[in-house]
């Protein structure tokens, strides 16, 4: 379909329709290799090629949001050199080329959003936007009040203290305790380190929620998309 050249060249995230009319007056635009100062212009960008500075404009890729319940012995990378299975395989059908945010350890089943969306991403994993993950740990014993006190005002691991997290025990019994864990950070293996330093180790760790993004009843291994209403939900 032809449009005017300046609205393909918003569209293509080069600026506003009228910083895209300053741009051809400027003869920095060239379709086709010639340069073009016509503000009437129209063409299909299928049968063009557009350069701003010499360098091609292509139309913005689609946001994709996508959370996947991820199942044990998937890795969260986009490709593995030990081979093992990634948590892109489980994507059947999905046409974008997305990545993970944030980690899940090859142990760890839940919750994980996969998108090509950077900036989501980068606010999503960073602590200064304190963007809460919510985890259900079984730990084995029985951790006292006390020790869990020190978990929730933040505890040194490595070096380095976390931050405060909130906890409720599920689940008590001697052997093990189902204990439900907020918190805004993502140090690798982070949860399944703070309760090792207090002498509980993880048996099993789930992470249920992004904010208040619930994983809630999607089975194990199947994923789906997210509408721009979910996303809001994962932010202070």
């Amino acid at each position: 379909m032809e449009e005017r050249l300046q609205k393909i060249l918003a569209r293509c995230g080069a600026g506003s329709r009228r910083k895209a009319e300053e741009m051809i007056r400027n003869g920095r635009v060239a379709v086709d290799g010639a340069i073009v100062r016509e503000m009437g212009v129209k063409l299909d960008l299928a049968e063009h090629e557009v350069t701003l500075d010499g360098r091609v404009v292509s139309l913005e890729e689609k946001k994709v949001y996508i959370l996947l319940n991820k199942p044990k012995g998937y890795v969260t990378t986009l490709n593995d050199p030990q081979g093992r299975p990634v948590v892109t395989d489980l994507l059947k059908g999905v046409d974008f080329r997305v990545f993970p945010v944030g980690r899940l350890d090859l142990d760890t089943e839940g919750a994980l959003i996969l998108t090509n969306d950077g900036s989501l991403a980068q606010t999503v994993q960073h602590p200064s936007f304190e963007v809460n993950k919510t985890y259900v740990a079984q730990v084995a014993g029985s951790p006292s009040p006390e020790k869990l006190a020190e978990l929730s005002r933040g505890i040194v691991i490595e070096g380095k203290k976390t931050f405060p997290a909130s906890l409720k025990v599920i689940r008590a019994a001697s052997r093990s305790t189902l204990i439900q864990i907020t918190i805004h950070e993502g140090r690798k293996r982070q949860v399944r380190k703070m309760f090792a330093a207090i002498g509980h180790r993880v048996q099993e760790l789930k992470r249920i929620a992004y904010g208040r993004l619930e994983l809630g009843t999607l089975a194990r291994g199947k994923f789906r998309y997210l509408s721009a209403k979910e996303i809001e939900l994962i932010f202070p």
